[in-house]
């Protein structure tokens, strides 16, 4: 199995991240709360995110 997570980190500090298993952004912080918001809108912003675990992460695993 194949997990594809990208994180938002300000001064140290995660603010937000995208995980492919849950599908969507999530906000660590009240910061990227508004953020966060306008991509998990988009359906096609979102199916960019999940198909990076098949442009970035599966070759890399010989899946």
């Amino acid at each position: 199995r194949v997990r594809f997570v990208e994180r938002q980190i300000y001064n140290r500090q995660q603010t937000s991240h995208f995980d492919s298993d849950v599908g969507k952004y999530v906000a660590d912080t009240p910061l990227d709360e508004y953020q966060v918001e306008i991509w998990n809108s988009d359906a096609e912003y979102l199916e960019n995110r999940m198909n990076e675990v098949d442009t970035v992460c599966r070759h890399n695993y010989g899946g």
